[in-house]
C-alpha cells in the first residue's frame, strides 16, 4: 500500500510539471508576440483563485413501459407498444417525462440504442423530439454530449431542425460537443450548418471559447476552418477564445488561435486584461 501510494504521488508530481511546462511555454510565446505595454502590465498580474462547480445528479424514476423498455434496449416491446397505441394515446406515450424530464426516446439516445431510436423517431414529430429533460438537453443534445454519431445522424435525419434547439444557457448541441472534444460530431454539425459556430452562450462564449478552454485542437481547427471570424468573438466578460486557450494546458491551440488572428493577442477584456495577463495569473510567474 506505501509503494502504490508512493507511486500515486509521484505520478501526480509529473502530471503537475508536465501542466507548468506548457503554461510556462504559453507564456513565453505570447510574450514574445506582445506590445511592450502589454508585457509590463502583465508582469504586474497576481495569482488569484479559482471556484470549483460540482455537478448536481437527479435520480430516474415515475418510467413509463415505454421509458423501461428503452432503458432495457428492449426493440420487440418498443415496437408491439407503439403499433398497439391509439393515436391520441401514442401522443401522449411519446410526449411523457418521467421524474428526471426524459422522455423514452431521450433515454434511447442517452443510452446508445441505434436500432431503438431509428424505430422511435419515426413516430415523433419535431416539438415531441426536441422536448428537454431537466438538464435542458433533448435526445439529439444528449447524443452529442456523449458523441454518438450514429444516434445523431439518425434524429438528424427525421428532423434536421433540431440542430438549432439550445438550452436554458442557449447552448447548441454543437457547443456541447466542441466542449466535450466530440470532434466527428462537430464536423457533422458543421456541415449542418456552418452558422452553428456564431452562436453564443448567455454569457456570451462560442463553440470555440469552449473547445479552447478545453485544449480541443482538432475542433478548433474545425471551427475556424468554418467561420474563421469566431476567433475574435468575445464573451460577456470580453475574453477572446485565446483569453480562454491559456486558461488550459495546450500550447498547440494557443498556436492555433494566434495563427487564426495575431491582432488577438493584444486585445483587452473587460479588465484590462490580455491573453498574456491571464496566463501570467494561471502560471503564477513574472513575464520577463
Amino acid at each position: 500500500m506505501v509503494l502504490e501510494q508512493e507511486q500515486e504521488e509521484e505520478e501526480e508530481k509529473e502530471e503537475a510539471q508536465r501542466g507548468f511546462n506548457l503554461e510556462r511555454d504559453s507564456l513565453r510565446l505570447l510574450n514574445s508576440m506582445a506590445t511592450p505595454t502589454v508585457q509590463q502590465e502583465a508582469a504586474a498580474v497576481a495569482a488569484t483563485p479559482r471556484k470549483k462547480m460540482t455537478k448536481q445528479l437527479t435520480g430516474k424514476r415515475d418510467d413509463t413501459t415505454l421509458h423501461s423498455a428503452a432503458r432495457a434496449g428492449n426493440l420487440a416491446l418498443i415496437k408491439d407498444t407503439l403499433s398497439g397505441a391509439e393515436e391520441g394515446q401514442l401522443h401522449e406515450l411519446l410526449a411523457k417525462q418521467n421524474q428526471a424530464g426524459e422522455t423514452a426516446l431521450y433515454v434511447a439516445a442517452e443510452y446508445g440504442y441505434v436500432d431503438l431510436v431509428k424505430e422511435m423517431i419515426r413516430y415523433y414529430d419535431l416539438a415531441d423530439a426536441g422536448i428537454k429533460a431537466r438538464n435542458g438537453f433533448d435526445a439529439l443534445h444528449i447524443a452529442a454530449k456523449q458523441g454518438d454519431l450514429d444516434v445523431l445522424k439518425i434524429l438528424m435525419e427525421a428532423h434536421p431542425e433540431l440542430s438549432m434547439t439550445v438550452d436554458p444557457s442557449n447552448t447548441t448541441a454543437l457547443h456541447t460537443a466542441s466542449t466535450q472534444g466530440h470532434t466527428e460530431i462537430v464536423k457533422f454539425l458543421l456541415e449542418a450548418g456552418s452558422s452553428l459556430a456564431t452562436i453564443a452562450r448567455s454569457n456570451g462564449k462560442t463553440a470555440l471559447h469552449s473547445a479552447a478552454r478545453n485544449g480541443h485542437l482538432a475542433v478548433v481547427k474545425a471551427l475556424l476552418e468554418k467561420e474563421p471570424g469566431v476567433v475574435t468573438r468575445t464573451d460577456k466578460k470580453g475574453q477572446t477564445a485565446l483569453h480562454m486557450a491559456v486558461k488550459g494546458q495546450n500550447l498547440e491551440v494557443v498556436e492555433e488561435l494566434i495563427k487564426g488572428d495575431p491582432s488577438s493577442v493584444n486585445m483587452i477584456d473587460n479588465k484590462g486584461n490580455t491573453a498574456l495577463h491571464i496566463a501570467t495569473r494561471k502560471g503564477r510567474a513574472q513575464v520577463n
